[in-house]
């Protein structure tokens, strides 16, 4: 069994969708340490024409605290507004939209799980159909840090293959996790341009962004376009 394990991202990249694709199982870290400043609640969009950076906006978020301890402001209509103007003239704004809109009306205001429902519908839109479950459901140690957790977790859900984002081969050793009888891979997400209205295209967008101008079929072209090494 292929697992991938990330902290919950709001509307991330691609690449996020192409290591949860890549894999049978994708573990959702919701209990583990908030990062201010981090992608956790961020990400970027195109508005007017350039790189504009939009935010979840959060309550009581505090680098003391756990994802899964955190809440979700209840109104996100600032938001929905600057997605709405930014996009309603592309070609998949009618079927992209409402899939956004629910996103951020979802009821379940902690922050694990509001993430975690857009990582699983925009998976659902996308046709990506690898199993999600979340960190906190697991028993497990604890008091392991970094790779001898990840080992950890890899071993009590019987996964021979782990797959890291390719910023991890600073963090993971493969001879480390040959020893446990595990594949550690890296994925290289590999970009696909695409038309942004009529501006020069913008690599590496919210997933957004890709939704608004690609099909269904054009995204899951986009998803298959990547390298593990």
């Amino acid at each position: 069994m292929k697992l991938a394990i990330m902290q919950p991202y709001f509307l991330p990249y691609i690449g996020y969708f192409q290591l949860i694709k890549a894999a049978d199982t994708f573990l959702i870290y919701d209990d583990v340490q908030f990062i201010k400043g981090g992608w956790i609640n961020r990400n970027y969009m195109l508005l007017n024409g350039s790189k504009f950076m939009f935010n979840l906006i959060l309550k009581g978020a505090s680098a003391n605290k756990l994802i899964n301890e955190i809440s979700v402001q209840p109104n996100q209509n600032k938001l929905l507004k600057t997605i709405y103007h930014s996009y309603n003239k592309a070609p998949y704004f009618e079927s992209a939209f409402p899939v956004i809109e629910n996103i951020l009306n979802y009821e379940d205001k902690n922050l694990a799980k509001f993430i975690g429902n857009s990582i699983i519908t925009i998976c659902n839109y996308s046709e990506i159909d690898t199993k999600i479950i979340y960190s906190s459901a697991l028993e497990k140690n604890n008091e392991l840090k970094a790779q001898e957790k990840i080992i950890h977790i890899c071993k009590l859900l019987d996964a021979d293959t782990y797959i890291n984002a390719i910023g991890g081969k600073e963090l993971y050793d493969k001879e480390t996790f040959k020893q446990a009888c595990i594949d550690l891979k890296f994925i290289k997400n590999n970009s696909t341009p695409y038309t942004q209205f009529k501006n020069e295209f913008i690599p590496w967008l919210s997933i957004l962004d890709v939704m608004m101008f690609n099909s269904v079929e054009e995204i899951n072209k986009m998803l298959d376009n990547y390298e593990l090494i």
